[in-house]
Order: structure tokens, then sequence, then C-alpha cells
């Protein structure tokens, strides 16, 4: 999914569920308005976190692609029908300087 387009939608109120699979450090430093965290690892156990219908679209971003790989492997193989990455992930978004939300535990 385009950054413009997912802020647009976050804008909206209409965004889909977007998923930080980075490390804790890296979502507390920063990310995607809304996101949720949950690291690429704990994905499969922690699926039930991810809000909605398995037939909603989800967006799964890392700082540059790998981990969601992973992540949207994962995903559809727990039977998600609509995984999407964010486009550049979190380094694009930062380069475009798009607006991030720290964690609430952030200074």
């Amino acid at each position: 999914m385009a950054p413009d387009g997912l802020l647009a939608s976050i804008s909206a109120g209409t965004a889909p569920v977007v998923v930080d699979v980075r490390t804790r450090r890296e979502y507390d430093g920063g990310h995607v308005p809304g996101a949720i965290h949950i690291p690429f690892y704990s994905l499969l156990a922690r699926q039930a976190e991810i809000p909605g219908s398995r037939d909603e679209p989800v967006v799964v971003y890392c700082e540059h692609g790998p981990r969601a790989g992973v992540a949207k492997l994962a995903l559809r193989l727990a039977g998600f029908k609509d995984v999407r990455y964010l486009d550049g992930h979190m380094s694009g978004w930062k380069e475009r300087r798009l607006p991030t939300e720290p964690s609430p535990s952030s200074p």
C-alpha cells in the first residue's frame, strides 16, 4: 500500500489494520499512527490480537522489508486473505517525512 494512500485512510478514519513487526525499541522510537505492535517472531502466537476478520485488509511493515516478508507469509498461512506491505516500509515513511507516533511509554 502506498504511504500517501495509507496516511489518507488514517486521516479519514478508514485505515486498514496496520501491524508494525519491528522490535519494541524500534516501535517505541516512532511508528505509523495507529499501528499495533506485534514483533514478526511472535506473530503466529499473537495473531488473535489483530482486530477484525481474516477477510479484512492488513498492512504489515518493518524497517526495510525482510521481517515484513516473513510476517506476510505467516499471516497468509494463518488464513488472513488480504495482507499487504507498506510500500517502502518504515524507512520510506520516514524519508517522505510522514507523521509518526511515539509509544505512550516513550519519552
